[in-house]
């Protein structure tokens, strides 16, 4: 083994450490950062670790041993990264709560295990062809302001750059949903909050420019809702030269057309 330093909570021994882990949920936050909480406090795991539950949270397979460690190890041999591989498990496990399930020759994240962005994998799937309405409990465990943070944004892997843009593109559309039913619900603020991360986000993306504008429609501020269409068309006219989509325009004809008589 490396002589990376090791920082792990004592285990609890004996039934009663059993019970009381288990009356916890064990949760693995990767937006805005690696965190692993069991209830409210933090399970410290060194860095290697890390890297293998976060790998392991992002997949929702079983994964076979070779393919972990040459994924996470890709500079190293075959027998040095499964070595590094055997290092990681074992550390990872040495927690108060092990985190790993090994099943022959494949690992997998333990199923009491609850991770965030699979709660948005899961989201990107049902609102495939709607948004659910119940989308905000769904997302009970997941703020605003972490839906506004990247995926491990200072990991710096290889393996990462495809899923966190597949988590963009689901944390966008969770942002967008919550926007529609915060709407619905009354709760205009927090609807306008939303949509403002995912036009912060991606400024040139049209259903969060939408999104927004309904907000502020729902919401009753006809003057913010044009004043946030003007700065769309401005924008989409400086970058791409085009002009916003014919269902935005529509959305504040007739605010513009009463501001038009206002001034007349």
């Amino acid at each position: 083994m490396d002589t990376e330093t090791e920082t792990s909570v004592p285990h609890l021994r004996g039934q009663g450490a059993s019970q009381v882990a288990a009356e916890r949920p064990v949760r693995l936050m990767l937006l805005g950062g690696f965190t692993l909480l069991h209830g409210a406090d933090e399970i410290v795991v060194p860095a290697s670790a890390q890297r293998l539950i976060a790998f392991l949270g992002l997949r929702e397979r079983p994964l076979s041993r070779p393919y972990v460690a040459a994924l996470l190890w890709p500079n190293c041999s075959a027998e040095r990264s499964q070595a590094d591989l055997r290092t990681a498990l074992w550390r990872a496990n040495r927690s108060l709560i092990p985190v790993i399930s090994t099943t022959g020759m494949r690992l997998h994240l333990r199923s009491e295990v609850q991770v965030d962005t699979r709660m948005l994998a899961v989201l990107g799937r049902i609102t495939a062809q709607h948004t659910p309405r119940d989308l905000i409990a769904r997302l009970a465990g997941i703020s605003l302001t972490e839906l506004s943070y990247e995926l491990l944004p200072d990991w710096y892997d290889d393996w990462l750059i495809e899923e966190r843009e597949a988590i963009r593109q689901l944390r966008l559309h969770a942002l967008e949903g919550l926007a529609a039913e915060f709407s619905v619900l009354g709760r205009h603020a927090q609807a306008i909050h939303a949509a403002l991360i995912a036009v912060r986000l991606e400024p040139l993306r049209e259903t969060a420019h939408t999104a927004l504008i309904r907000a502020y429609l729902a919401e009753g501020n006809r003057s913010e809702a044009l004043r946030q269409f003007n700065r769309y068309r401005e924008l989409l006219s400086a970058e791409l030269g085009v002009e916003p989509p014919e269902l935005m325009r529509s959305l504040v004809h007739d605010v513009a057309g009463q501001s038009r008589s206002r001034s007349a």
